[in-house]
């Protein structure tokens, strides 16, 4: 007769060991937004939910107190990069900050938000260095001059302690159309003062790029007026 005697490694305080708690997160996820989506039929009901869920969310924020000067990049095939980066412009300059805008290929018409945006004067400085789209400008060798003039005055705003957010719009499509290096980028990205913030916009930005934002936002091209419908261009939308 054979016995087979099975061991099974265990850890011996794995039976002692009380469940993980769930994370904060965990827990707002778990407690939901409120609206319909919570499931309390009654109002008494739901509004100990939510007294719970605010108690979380103080917790939260709370203990997340660290500040630091964030690389933000926007990028993808929808429309609202620029749009997105240029909100940012707006609430820094509402709290009293300085800011630049750099234009990577852009160019070739001022557009509204630069317009508009004159009335914070030094506050914001505005440069729009390139000459517009590669069909329109035809030269390989002018657009990679300016697009390396673009980001010499780039760095200079990078290495500015006084300039809270530095805008790189479309800087994404000079980086894949070859006009600038990737290691440019990241060793200016270092240069920055330890409270300033970066927005970088454009499509297609490079995987090391994306490794090294704290914040990356991809805007996802669903429907567009101009493909489906042969709407042009027009003030106020795309320009």
């Amino acid at each position: 007769m054979v016995f087979r005697i099975s061991m099974v490694d265990r850890d011996p305080a794995a039976s002692s060991r009380a469940p993980a708690t769930p994370s904060l997160d965990e827990r707002a996820a778990e407690l939901g937004p409120g609206g319909v989506l919570a499931p309390e039929a009654d109002a008494e009901g739901y509004r100990r939910r939510m007294e719970r869920r605010r108690e979380v969310q103080q917790q939260r924020v709370g203990e997340r107190n660290l500040e630091k000067g964030l690389v933000l990049v926007f990028t993808g095939e929808g429309k609202g990069k620029t749009t997105a980066a240029l909100g940012l412009v707006l609430r820094t300059l509402g709290h009293g900050e300085r800011v630049a805008v750099v234009q990577f290929i852009k160019g070739g018409w001022q557009p509204g938000e630069a317009r508009a945006l004159q009335l914070f004067g030094e506050a914001l400085h505005w440069h729009a260095l390139g000459e517009g789209f590669t069909w329109e400008t035809q030269d390989r060798e002018r657009d990679r001059q300016l697009v390396q003039q673009a980001w010499l005055q780039s760095l200079a705003y990078l290495g500015d302690a006084s300039r809270k957010l530095v805008v790189l719009d479309e800087v994404n499509v000079a980086l894949k159309l070859g006009y600038l290096e990737l290691d440019q980028v990241l060793e200016g990205l270092d240069r920055r003062p330890a409270l300033t913030h970066v927005a970088l916009t454009g499509r297609g930005a490079p995987s090391a790029l994306v490794e090294r934002a704290d914040l990356v936002t991809e805007m996802r091209l669903l429907r567009h007026p101009f493909r489906e419908q042969g709407v042009k261009a027009q003030a106020g939308i795309e320009y």
